[in-house]
């Protein structure tokens, strides 16, 4: 790949948006200690919690042939996971799978011959399953998705790491029940296949029991960072999805972050700005803006890892600091129309950051209007293209006009290669960022405090201490 994504800060210095803009001693500031947290990071890459750093590099040779012998059996694929267990697969299907994918006709079988290879999804058919996400519990949202399906054709990727995740499990209970309802014990084991610790936890029981397909999720691996492992793979190349360029564009990426230091390593340009305005300027909210559709998820994803991974109640050393920035999602330009305004005038306490893409799938051109819409022939000849370019572009100059900064991130195209090129950026420079705050950005101790009680107030054994704490 000759073209990379880019990043501008601009928009965030000084010289461009005024007094509280970042200026170069700024920058040159903060580089002895970017530079220790990138050293950090990689020193300690692929030990403890940064299992993450090893995923480009795995061998997915098993994955992508389980996913292309079962394929064809299924007409849809449900995953059963909640927070990094299913924002991942629900980021690289809304970015990589025909839009409206779940409602195109599917394709013919595929032949002998073509079961080799893994086939691009198509815009007018489907040649793999339909994908859907079970990440809540709502009972009415459940039983809706369970009447719609044909369960005789459905295939069911429950994940869960400790395998004991109650919204995974309990939605786990109740899909066996409706299968073994309809197509008996036996028959309603073949419709599942599980990812979770290679070695302990519940569902790695469950599924040595009953004989159940397997993937790892490996140790050093947290679900926030889970999305170029199994967790996302599976059910992405069970959709036809080239799981094989999301890895080598992440280890392009990888590539990069370990031989660029400072300022010109793009994860930690983004961790260095995103820190220097919460520090200096007390901009404690990170907005993220696609300007592309096909973007618009990765916003809700980068809104679990940021905020799961920075929001600490005590440093390393047990400082109390309760510290971190609030990730926000917002859309260009439909969010122009609904948040923009807070952004330009309300409170100076966000960094907005752009997701821009050079070269779309398709180029639309506006004709020229008929004489009763005369006032609209501004418009004529352009592209839907030209208008979103313009759309962003116009909204980040006008920011800085008001003095309230953005980064600008440029993908060449959306494809799988640069997705994971993305995604593993966002990761490392999470973990750059943790080194800045002086945080385990690893943990997440607010979570599990929360879970704890649910475990309480539903009876599970082990939790009784909580239930007068909790006003049982």
């Amino acid at each position: 790949m000759s073209k990379r994504l880019t990043i501008d800060i601009e928009r965030s210095m000084a010289v461009t948006i005024g007094d509280r803009g970042l200026t170069q001693e700024m920058l040159d500031g903060l580089t002895p200690r970017l530079e220790e947290a990138r050293g950090a990071v990689l020193r300690a890459a692929g030990t403890g919690m940064l299992g993450f750093t090893e995923l480009p590099f795995a061998d997915i040779s098993s994955l992508v042939t389980y996913a292309q012998e079962v394929r064809d059996n299924y007409d849809a694929v449900v995953v059963i996971g909640i927070g990094g267990s299913a924002l991942g697969i629900i980021t690289l299907a809304t970015a990589l799978l025909p839009f409206y994918y779940n409602e195109l006709p599917s394709a013919p079988c595929l032949s002998s011959q073509q079961k080799g290879t893994t086939p691009q999804p198509q815009s007018t058919s489907r040649l793999s399953p339909r994908l859907y996400v079970l990440d809540n519990v709502d009972p009415d949202e459940t039983a809706a998705l369970l009447d719609h399906l044909d369960l005789k054709h459905t295939l069911f990727n429950v994940i869960s790491k400790s395998g004991s995740t109650g919204e995974s499990m309990a939605s786990y209970l109740l899909v066996r029940e409706r299968l073994e309802a309809q197509l008996g014990s036996a028959e309603a084991t073949k419709h599942f296949v599980f990812t979770t610790d290679p070695e302990k936890g519940a569902l790695r029981s469950i599924g040595k029991a009953l004989g159940i397909p397997m993937f790892d999720i490996p140790p050093g691996v947290g679900g926030r960072f889970s999305v170029l492992s199994s967790v996302g793979l599976l059910p992405a190349a069970l959709t036809g999805i080239d799981v094989s360029a999301l890895l080598a564009g992440a280890a392009h990426m990888a590539t990069w972050t370990k031989e660029s230091m400072a300022w010109d390593n793009p994860a930690a340009i983004f961790a260095g700005l995103q820190y220097l305005h919460y520090t200096v300027f007390n901009r404690r909210l990170s907005v993220m803006m696609p300007y592309s559709a096909r973007l618009r998820d990765v916003a809700d994803w980068y809104r679990q890892l940021w905020a799961e991974s920075l929001g600490k109640a005590v440093d390393r050393n047990g400082r109390t600091i309760n510290t971190g920035p609030t990730p926000v999602k917002s859309l260009g330009v439909t969010d122009q129309h609904s948040q923009l305004q807070l952004y330009a005038e309300g409170p100076d306490d966000k960094v907005i950051t752009f997701l821009g893409v050079d070269k779309f799938e398709n180029q639309l051109t506006i004709q020229k209007p008929s004489a009763e819409a005369e006032s609209l022939s501004y418009l004529s000849g352009h592209t839907l293209n030209e208008l979103l370019w313009a759309e962003q572009k116009g909204t980040a100059w006008a920011l800085a006009k008001g003095g309230r900064p953005s980064i600008t991130i440029t993908l060449p195209q959306v494809d799988a290669y640069h997705l994971g090129s993305l995604l593993y950026m966002l990761e490392m420079a999470t973990a750059i960022s943790g080194e800045l705050y002086n945080i385990d950005a690893f943990n997440q101790p607010g979570v599990e405090l929360s879970k704890q009680a649910t475990y309480a107030l539903m009876g599970r054994p082990g939790y009784e201490d909580l239930d007068a704490e909790i006003g049982l």
